[in-house]
C-alpha cells in the first residue's frame, strides 16, 4: 500500500514537470546574452528614465539607450545602477568616473584593505606628492601606485589650466590622481577602462585656450580669393522725350475758333506819296 502512494506521488510530479513550461523557475539575466534578458533590461531602463532622481543624461526616452548601458555596467561591477548612473558622468563627451565612487569600488571589492596614502617632498613646493596604497587581503602584500606630485601635474598642464582645482586644493586632488593611478595599475577591472571626470579635465585642452591658439597660429594663413569685381551695367535706352504737340492756330482745322476772314484780311498798302515844295 505505502508503495502505491509513492508511485503515485512520483507520477504526480513527474507530470507537473512535464506540464511546466521549459523556462518556467529559471531566472532571467538582464542584459545582451538572451532575448529575454534583452526585453527585460530594456523594462528596467525605462523606469529609470522616467525617473527624476536619475541625471540629466538619463531622463527622458531618448536617453533610453543611456540607461541600457548604465544598468549593464552596473551590473559587470557588480554595483547598484542608481549608485552607478549617480557617478558616471559626461566630460567633453567622454564618460568618466567620479573619484569618490572609483575609491569606493576599490574599498569594497574584498580583495584589498582600503586605501591609505603616503605624503612625500615638502608641502607647498613642487615637490609635494602622494603615494597611494594597499594590502592584498590574500598574500598581505603591500601594494604601492605611481607618485604623483606637484612638478608632475605642472609638466602635465594640469596645474595652470583655467579654473583648475590644482591651485586651490592640491591635496585632495593629489589624493585623487594618486588613488586612480593606483586602481588602473593594480585592478583595471574595476574602472572598465574609464578615467575619473578630473583626469578627462586635466587631459582635455580647454576649450578657450585652444580657440584662442588656433587664432594665433592660424590667423591670416587662409589665402581668401579676391572678391569678384562688379560687372558693368548696361546702359539704359534714352528715353525718347515725347514730342511737343503744338495746338492748331485759330483758324485752322481743329482749332474749334472761327475767324471772320474779312475783318482779318489786311489792307492794300498806299503808295508813299511823291515829297515836292509846298506847305
Amino acid at each position: 500500500m505505502a508503495e502505491a502512494i509513492q508511485t503515485t506521488e512520483i507520477q504526480a510530479v513527474q507530470a507537473a514537470q512535464v506540464a511546466r513550461p521549459a523556462n518556467m523557475g529559471m531566472a532571467v539575466t538582464p542584459g545582451f546574452s538572451s532575448f529575454e534578458g534583452f526585453n527585460l533590461i530594456q523594462r528596467m531602463a525605462t523606469m529609470f528614465c522616467s525617473s527624476s532622481l536619475v541625471p540629466e543624461q538619463y531622463r527622458g526616452k531618448e536617453n533610453l539607450g543611456n540607461c541600457v548601458i548604465a544598468l549593464n555596467m552596473a551590473q559587470r561591477m557588480d554595483a547598484d545602477p542608481l549608485m552607478v548612473m549617480q557617478n558616471l558622468y559626461v566630460v567633453y563627451g567622454n564618460p568618466g568616473w567620479s573619484s569618490k565612487f572609483l575609491i569606493a569600488m576599490f574599498n569594497q571589492c574584498g580583495r584589498y584593505t582600503s586605501i591609505k596614502y603616503r605624503e612625500t617632498g615638502k608641502k607647498g613646493t613642487d615637490t609635494q606628492g602622494v603615494v597611494a596604497y594597499a594590502t592584498e587581503k590574500l598574500t598581505g602584500e603591500t601594494i604601492e601606485g605611481p607618485e604623483v606630485t606637484i612638478a608632475i601635474a605642472k609638466a602635465e598642464g594640469w596645474y595652470g589650466k583655467n579654473g583648475s582645482k590644482w591651485k586651490t586644493m592640491p591635496d585632495q586632488m593629489l589624493r585623487y590622481r594618486a588613488a586612480a593611478w593606483m586602481i588602473r595599475t593594480t585592478a583595471p577591472e574595476l574602472s572598465m577602462g574609464l578615467q575619473t571626470t578630473e583626469e578627462i579635465i586635466d587631459v582635455t585642452p580647454d576649450p578657450i585656450e585652444k580657440a584662442k591658439r588656433e587664432i594665433k597660429t592660424n590667423a591670416n594663413k587662409e589665402a581668401f580669393p579676391p572678391e569678384p569685381k562688379a560687372l558693368p551695367t548696361a546702359k539704359k535706352e534714352a528715353t525718347s522725350t515725347p514730342m511737343k504737340q503744338e495746338v492748331p492756330k485759330a483758324g485752322e482745322p481743329g482749332s474749334g475758333i472761327a475767324i471772320d476772314r474779312a475783318k482779318t484780311q489786311t489792307a492794300p498798302k498806299a503808295e508813299a506819296a511823291p515829297v515836292g515844295p509846298g506847305f
